[in-house]
């Protein structure tokens, strides 16, 4: 049971630095998924498609995050919650100024 609570709290920690970091880099992940909302939303089943997200993003992150939650945890959690942390990319069309 601790397993559940350790996997929500690092949830909580990743999820507000990852959707602040998606709206900022929007242009730059966008061509990573294929460039237009509807390939991205493709794109999300493709592993390697959102690993290359989750670790063009990483250094991104706050650095006392980076210090707590290694690269590999990251790019797990995003592959595991993609369809979330990637909603904003695959939500709107207009891009962003």
């Amino acid at each position: 049971m601790h397993a559940v609570s350790d996997a929500s709290a690092l949830a909580d920690k990743l999820a507000a630095p990852m959707n602040a970091i998606v709206s900022r880099h929007r242009a730059a992940l966008m061509p990573m998924l294929g460039g237009s909302s509807s390939a991205a939303r493709s794109a999300l089943v493709n592993d390697e498609a959102v690993r290359k997200v989750a670790v063009f993003c990483y250094p991104l992150l706050p650095g006392i995050v980076r210090l707590a939650v290694k690269e590999h945890s990251f790019v797990n959690f995003v592959m595991n919650h993609r369809e979330h942390l990637l909603s904003r990319l695959t939500a709107d069309t207009a891009p962003t100024a």
